[in-house]
């Protein structure tokens, strides 16, 4: 008999943010086991080539049911906005699933994390199981990133939501990092999955050196060194914009920022000066291959603070497009023995826009030694981090709960 499974996130199909996209493809697989609904919001970020009338008013996309719930959206500029926005996409979901048809299983994730508290309400309605799905930890991610302080709200709300955990049939995370954060506030480990995210190997890959995309953005023979992703707070991006201030004289060595974000506005002001600093706009999905090729080194930010609280999902795009990884990832973390142990790329001391320039300068001398591995970095994205993986692993976790 087949199930029936409901996600719970703000970000689906045609929105291209990260969480969306991977929610997409993990709903559109699963639906080849299961009866997938999904409620979700409006997009935020819409590629170019995707019309209103593409997906206003679509209720059914291969074969996956989508509620979209009535919502406001306010500017991410704003931390108070942007938790309004939060506060009011919660409320509309609990107006939905007041008289949403039964499940088989619920499944929340953490776009916004309050989702939890409306997953137990839907819960104890009609009695479904309950599995939370958690691309990062609140509020320590919160808190990781400086925007707020340990303090006694957000204890307070760290013991309702571990409170709402302990009562799920299973746990998902990304990392072993992550579920040691869980079990170290009481979580029950044999509970706890890791499920690492992944990219479309079939659709992201290696296209030489993004010739054609280095051609169109006046990159010629530079050596890239690339962020692709959000722009926001959380990433301390300042820090690739000093090293490229320091590396001002070196006109072979180009910076480049793809994306959009809160802190864009701020991050172009502060490299308004420098030549060897660009920012592009986000690309559709079938270019991103080309987009990504064009690095010869990613840059990869992952403060200490955010170890246990997330796992960057930008990783696995950077290996399917045989991309050499940049980091400042604490030793002991898996994201330290994925890219570094693994030798997937480098290593820099965190907060150094000195080791950052020293390590570029490194790379950018040592074209062998990168080409190498870009190699284990194509050959690690399809041997281990690719949808079939990840399908596979929540196949099997859906079917035990």
């Amino acid at each position: 008999m087949r199930r029936n499974v409901l996600f719970l996130n703000r970000s689906y199909w045609p929105d291209q943010e990260a969480t969306g996209q991977l929610l997409t493809e993990l709903a559109e697989g699963l639906a080849d086991e299961f009866d997938v609904s999904v409620m979700c919001g409006s997009p935020n970020s819409i590629a170019r080539n995707v019309a209103g009338s593409d997906w206003q008013g679509v209720s059914r996309r291969n074969r996956v049911a989508i509620a979209r719930v009535v919502q406001r959206r306010f500017s991410k500029s704003s931390l108070l906005l942007k938790l309004y926005g939060f506060l009011a996409f919660a409320r509309a979901v609990r107006r939905s699933l007041r008289t949403a048809p039964a499940v088989d299983v619920c499944v929340f994730q953490t776009d916004p994390f309050l989702l939890a508290f409306e997953a137990m309400r839907f819960r104890r309605r009609t009695g479904c199981r309950l599995v939370g799905y958690l691309q990062d930890i609140f509020p320590d991610v919160a808190i990781a990133a400086g925007l707020t302080r340990n303090n006694l709200l957000c204890r307070w709300l760290r013991s309702r939501l571990y409170r709402v955990y302990r009562e799920c049939d299973a746990i998902i995370v990304l990392s072993t990092d992550m579920k040691e954060l869980l079990v170290g506030g009481g979580i029950e480990s044999a509970r706890i999955h890791v499920v690492q995210n992944w990219s479309d190997t079939d659709l992201v890959r290696r296209i030489g050196r993004g010739e054609a995309f280095r051609q169109c953005h006046g990159l010629a023979d530079r050596f890239v060194v690339l962020y692709s992703g959000n722009l926001g707070r959380t990433q301390n991006l300042e820090l690739l914009i000093e090293a490229a201030s320091l590396l001002r004289h070196r006109a072979d060595i180009m910076f480049v920022l793809i994306g959009d974000g809160a802190e864009r506005p701020r991050l172009q002001s502060l490299a308004a000066d420098l030549q060897n600093i660009r920012f592009l706009d986000f690309v559709p999905k079938e270019q991103l291959g080309e987009s990504l090729s064009c690095g010869d080194l990613h840059w990869l930010p992952f403060g200490s603070a955010f170890s246990g609280c997330l796992m960057p999902s930008k990783l696995y795009g950077i290996l399917a497009a045989g991309g050499c990884v940049l980091t400042n990832a604490d030793r002991g973390t898996e994201l330290y023995r994925d890219v570094v142990d693994g030798g997937l790329g480098l290593y820099v001391a965190e907060g150094s826009a000195q080791a950052i320039v020293d390590r570029v300068l490194w790379a950018a001398s040592s074209p062998a030694e990168i080409e190498g591995m870009r190699q284990k970095s194509r050959t690690a994205a399809e041997e281990r981090f690719t949808a079939r993986h990840a399908l596979s692993a929540m196949s099997r976790i859906l079917r035990t709960v």
